[in-house]
């Protein structure tokens, strides 16, 4: 079979149309989920809980954005989300403010730590301004000024410097 300059141009012009939609439907589509290892860390955290209400409160928690006084999912702030977890989780009642809070627990060393414990934080080096929920293995809830509610990495350089006292409520 001959094929004319007219039927060679027809042949590359579908050929290059396949080509284009292929690749096209290939670039629509999402790039495959990476692993990431702090992301798998954070979740074989969540998987350990021993309380799965914890859990589901986290989550249904997490992505919350952070505001200053916040008390609900239009916006929280670290010691407003401490208050809600505990009082939902634990029926444990805390002062408002992180500060306040600080002075309800019974101190622990880090390794004493238990799921539900406080850890208090102070990032402006005078006296406490923010607090966390212990969860296990170093790592911890909270809500982020810049992240909203978040499991994040106790051992992370920002926290070790940072914090001031951790530890259960005292009963």
């Amino acid at each position: 079979m001959y094929m004319t300059k007219s039927d060679t141009l027809h042949f590359k012009l579908i050929f290059g149309l396949i080509l284009m939609m292929v690749f096209a439907s290939c670039a629509s589509r999402r790039p495959p989920v990476k692993t990431n290892a702090a992301a798998a860390k954070i979740a074989d955290a969540m998987s350990n809980l021993k309380s799965k209400q914890l859990y589901r409160f986290i989550t249904d928690w997490t992505g919350v954005k952070y505001k200053l006084g916040g008390l609900d999912k239009g916006g929280i702030d670290c010691s407003g989300f401490a208050l809600l977890l505990e009082k939902h989780i634990y029926s444990i009642g805390l002062p408002r403010r992180s500060i306040d809070q600080a002075e309800t627990i019974r101190e622990k060393n880090i390794d004493q730590l238990k799921e539900g414990d406080l850890i208090f934080f102070s990032f402006k080096g005078r006296e406490v301004d923010h607090v966390g929920v212990y969860l296990n293995n170093n790592y911890f809830v909270h809500a982020s000024t810049t992240r909203g509610v978040v499991v994040d990495d106790l051992t992370l350089p920002t926290y070790q410097k940072a914090m001031v006292k951790a530890g259960s409520f005292k009963n």
